[in-house]
């Protein structure tokens, strides 16, 4: 009933290289974060009561589900945003549209096809929820509403994503846009709970809120009243809503997939009529007629002398109305900033770690959207066939990387800025210093630009990180939605992570020594995952010293930060942190530029050792 595309999808999933091993990744994760909030809580020193057993699976089951929940979401949009854009990138998408296939078994296969890894994966994990009833504090029937909350939200996204990918032509366009709509409706989604109460004084608004985010929802699920809810449950009405909207997203989709594909490129008439029947005595007029009917049209643009760069910043190379993106991005962060500013000027004092309210959500989404213009500027030349025509040219090896490099830093100059512009406006408030020993009255501080070069340094470094890994990735994946998921899928795992050691040292009052072999647990989780995107099939020793050295940079940062000096509210000073983060990721970067400058092909792997076969 689905079509050809999903069948294909549900046979050949199993058979992928990544499918078991991504499995087990994820069980391991679950089962070191246990382990990880069993330690914080509990201890092995002594046996638990059944009130503590009762609270670390509840913890447990709070931890987990956010987590999935957040992870699911946001690589359900960009998996069926890539599924879609990939084919269209490669001209197969019009080949489909000549099929005989159902409008709907196009693009409901692509979409079902997309979300079956991640459904798969839904399904792997649903036991280990299932055994934190064994701990109590939870009940069944959260174990069942949190796994349709979590499928319904992935089909939802992917929906999404979908939809977002068959308007635009363009992968980094779909990439971006499918984030930057999620990230959107969130915060829409969570204003509704400060805008309501004004709109509509007296309504029940916090349901309606729970039936249309997806995280307010799951908090519903972990924290049910103890009367119960007096009707239908918000979970069961969040998965009724996300169904409807599945419907509407995909309706449309179905019924502009002509009218959007092709993209509609303008055809021009390279030839008047009656150029080739036209005889003029005098040869030289004839050629020149020639020439000038197979001219390309408008204006002749000198090309710099870099021609990829030229290219990067003087053409549509990412597809037409780049300003949508730009847009939308621009909302998010009015919104962001918007709630963090409110946050900072709170009645009652400044709460800690004010600047991370606007500071992290918006370099995270700006690491994110940079990975993804420079791993697109890539796979967006091979699938079109132009990236082997570019490697037999007489462009070198500097010519091609920095090109791209300084094209991608161009057209993301509006996601580099906002980042560098917050956290000077947090220094001249003076909330880059964690409750400093000169704070006066109420916490309130004098502006402090010492922390913010150090911030501003590490954004810099973490920006160039992610711009190289992008080029780094695609360059070596041959295969353009495992190239763009693995560069997006390092830096959001790098951020979340970070997340949940913040979290877990927090929780325990900023204590490490209860933790360590957790938080070394998940330090070799991300050695070997960041081990594997940047030297799977090509190592060298040189990356395989940055895979090690950037996840313990990262964690050294956090401890020093949140704990700093002990016993007290102050931090610590930023220098020494900030040099350990730019020594390891700069080392990063130069590992993963200098095959790339000194070996262009054998970095491509187009070119073998001469022990190879």
């Amino acid at each position: 009933m689905l079509g050809p595309i999903f069948q294909r999808e549900l046979v050949t999933v199993p058979r992928r290289a990544g499918h078991y091993a991504g499995r087990a990744a994820a069980v391991g994760l679950l089962a070191i974060l246990g382990i990880t909030t069993w330690q914080a809580t509990v201890g092995f020193a002594r046996d638990a009561t059944l009130g503590e057993a009762a609270a670390v699976g509840l913890l447990l089951f709070q931890i987990v589900a956010f987590v999935q929940l957040l992870l699911t979401v946001f690589f359900a949009a960009v998996s069926a945003a890539g599924a879609v854009s990939q084919e269209k990138d490669r001209r197969t998408f019009v080949l489909l549209l000549l099929t005989d296939m159902r409008d709907y078994e196009i693009v409901l296969g692509k979409l079902l096809g997309a979300l079956l890894p991640i459904l798969v994966m839904l399904l792997a994990t649903a036991p280990v929820l299932s055994l934190l009833l064994l701990l109590g504090g939870i009940d069944p029937e959260q174990v069942v509403q949190a796994v349709l909350v979590l499928a319904a939200a992935a089909a939802a996204a992917g929906s999404l994503g979908g939809l977002i990918a068959l308007w635009r032509e363009r992968t980094f366009q779909a990439v971006a846009l499918s984030v930057l709509f999620l990230v959107l409706y969130v915060c829409l989604t969570q204003g509704l709970g400060a805008v309501g109460p004004l709109l509509a004084p007296g309504a029940d608004l916090f349901r309606v809120q729970a039936y249309l985010d997806p995280f307010v929802t799951m908090q519903t699920v972990l924290a049910p009243p103890a009367d119960g809810w007096g009707g239908l449950a918000p979970a069961y009405g969040f998965v009724l809503v996300m169904l409807g909207w599945c419907a509407v997203l995909n309706g449309i989709g179905i019924w502009k997939l002509r009218q959007w594909n092709p993209s509609g490129e303008p055809i021009m008439q390279r030839e008047g009529p009656g150029t080739a029947a036209a005889a003029d005595p005098d040869e030289s007029v004839e050629l020149e007629k020639r020439a000038k009917a197979h001219a390309a049209p408008g204006k002749l643009r000198e090309v710099w002398q870099n021609p990829v760069l030229w290219r990067e910043v003087r053409t549509l190379a990412y597809g037409r109305r780049p300003l949508l993106v730009k847009l939308a991005f621009g909302v998010v962060l009015a919104l962001i900033l918007y709630s963090a500013v409110t946050e900072l000027n709170r009645p009652g004092g400044r709460p800690a770690f004010a600047a991370a309210y606007g500071l992290v959500p918006v370099a995270v989404l700006s690491l994110l959207l940079v990975s993804a213009q420079a791993a697109t500027s890539v796979t967006s030349e091979r699938d079109t066939g132009a990236l082997d025509v570019l490697l037999v040219t007489d462009i070198s090896p500097r010519e091609f990387v920095f090109g791209k490099i300084w094209g991608v830093v161009y057209n993301c100059k509006e996601y580099l800025i906002p980042p560098l512009a917050v956290a000077v406006f947090y220094a001249v408030r003076g909330a880059l210093a964690r409750a400093p020993a000169d704070a006066g009255p109420g916490g309130v501080v004098e502006a402090n630009f010492g922390p913010l070069v150090a911030v501003g340094g590490a954004l810099l470094v973490l920006f160039a990180f992610a711009i190289v890994l992008g080029l780094h990735v695609s360059l070596r994946i041959t295969n353009s939605r495992l190239a763009i998921g693995n560069t997006l899928g390092t830096i959001f795992f790098l951020s979340v992570g970070t997340l949940i050691c913040i979290y877990l040292i927090v929780v325990n009052g900023g204590s490490f020594a209860n933790q360590w072999l957790s938080f070394i647990s998940f330090l070799i989780l991300g050695i070997g995952g960041l081990l594997y995107v940047l030297s799977a099939d090509r190592p060298t020793n040189a990356l395989t010293l940055a895979s090690v050295l950037c996840p313990i940079a990262m964690f050294y940062c956090v401890v020093n930060v949140l704990i700093a000096k002990p016993g007290t509210d102050e931090s610590a000073d930023p220098l020494v942190p900030f040099l350990a983060l730019g020594g390891a990721f700069g080392f990063a970067i130069a590992a993963m530029l200098v095959p790339l400058l000194s070996e262009f092909d054998v970095a491509l792997g187009r070119t073998t050792m001469p022990n190879e076969e």
